[in-house]
């Protein structure tokens, strides 16, 4: 059983929105992240939560811009509204332990990751 499982990526313009989704099915921790894999870049974390979804922290990159949310199904989602073409990567939901990470090393459990690619 794969333990996260991405959806919601595509293609939008500049100024557009997209809502990503991550189904999760494991023992979460104490954390969710969503992060992003530029072309030829690094994985990078842009937003956290805690695993009751009270707390959150965000890249100042997304800041203002997405949203990152746990529904009580435990459904992850991350809304992205504003879109700019630095936006355009590979987004991954990952699960883990260690305060507010957005280093992928402190981080147990990986979805496949889903393509968001924003044209201007």
């Amino acid at each position: 059983q794969v333990p996260l499982v991405e959806s919601g990526g595509g293609s939008v313009q500049t100024g557009g929105s997209l809502r990503l989704s991550c189904e999760i099915s494991v023992d979460t921790g104490n954390y969710l992240a969503w992060f992003r894999q530029a072309p030829g870049g690094e994985r990078r974390g842009i937003a956290v939560i805690s695993s009751g979804g009270s707390h959150t922290h965000y890249d100042a990159s997304i800041k203002d811009r997405f949203i990152i949310s746990l529904d009580v199904d435990d459904t992850l989602y991350l809304e992205m509204n504003s879109l700019k073409p630095e936006d355009t990567g590979m987004y991954y939901c990952a699960a883990g332990s260690r305060f507010f990470s957005i280093l992928s090393t402190d981080y147990h459990s990986w979805g496949q990751g889903t393509q968001v690619t924003v044209s201007s």
